[in-house]
């Protein structure tokens, strides 16, 4: 069973008893003695963000020393250096809970709460607090919340894409499988790397590409659409057999539906090098690689350029 890992409001008095010593220290140590203190396991640490950029406790450590530091309780003398303010000790020595609610008593991180006002240029306007704004997930970070809905969305895309596949022909499957394999790098354009098969006697094979530029190797692939059934071993050791005929060593077997667990044991076992797409796997590199997709709306996430302000 997953472990909940606390939330980056339940971190901040863990932080501010790491610099309880009043001694300065790089934001790392701080991190490290934060997990100290939980004793996280290799699985908690290893937790990413969906994203896979960085660590659920690094974001929630982080957010937590940032929302210190705007309501005064922590200061950085120095890049990537954290001590504790006289206000912080107080906030330590008081025994109340130190949380968002806690913070919004100090103007700083009430102004640092505020939004822009839409279509007031730099103007802003006063929200509500924190602990008093409706927050879904109280242990995410906004950070969080952003990668979390991305996600979501993402899901329903997929769902979407899914849709979209099971209800046009085989030949077209087939065809957005190579174009696949294109935008992921393989051979080059669609026009000197790829070629699907004819459609009447692929003999097991529905495409061939090219495994770089040069065409030193050749990849075979077989696509199955199916919304009610996973594809089995003996259908996987039909794609084996088929690659044999071509005097081939690679192949890709795509999929809507997935793979039985014999169907993936069985490509362990053999000296073909054979991969296994499901439909969840395909839908998420069709986003990746902007393969029936286009982009919406782009939002940007900026953060310091610590390179722009050295002096060395």
């Amino acid at each position: 069973m997953k472990e909940t890992l606390p939330s980056y409001e339940a971190m901040m008095p863990v932080v501010l008893k790491v610099l309880a010593d009043g001694i300065p220290r790089p934001l790392r140590e701080v991190f490290d003695r934060v997990c100290q203190h939980y004793a996280f396991t290799p699985q908690q640490l290893a937790e990413a963000l969906p994203s896979g950029r960085q660590t659920t406790l690094r974001s929630r450590v982080g957010w937590a020393k940032t929302y210190l530091v705007k309501a005064g309780l922590i200061a950085q003398p120095k890049r990537g250096i954290c001590v504790i303010t006289a206000r912080g000790k107080a906030a330590l020595a008081s025994g109340l809970p130190i949380d968002n609610r806690y913070l919004a008593q100090f103007g700083e991180f009430v102004a640092f709460t505020q939004a822009p006002s839409e279509g007031a240029g730099n103007a802003r306007q006063i929200v509500a607090p924190l602990s008093e704004q409706p927050q879904p997930d109280q242990a995410s970070t906004p950070q969080e919340h952003i990668e979390q809905a991305l996600a979501a969305i993402n899901r329903s895309l997929a769902d979407d894409l899914l849709a979209e596949i099971l209800g046009l022909s085989p030949r077209f499957f087939e065809q957005l499988v190579v174009d696949l394999m294109v935008a992921m790098g393989y051979g080059g354009s669609a026009q000197e790397a790829s070629h699907t098969t004819r459609y009447s006697s692929d003999g097991g094979i529905d495409g061939i590409i090219k495994e770089d530029k040069l065409g030193l190797d050749s990849i075979y692939l077989q696509a199955k659409r199916y919304t009610d059934r996973t594809v089995g071993s003996p259908e996987v050791q039909s794609f084996a057999g088929a690659l044999d005929r071509y005097k081939a060593r690679k192949g890709v077997f795509i999929t809507t539906s997935g793979f039985s667990r014999e169907a993936q044991e069985y490509v362990g076992e053999i000296e073909k090098r054979i991969v296994l797409i499901d439909g969840t796997r395909l839908t998420a590199l069709m986003i990746e690689h902007n393969v029936g997709v286009s982009t919406r709306q782009v939002f940007a996430i900026k953060a310091l350029d610590t390179d722009y302000f050295s002096e060395e």
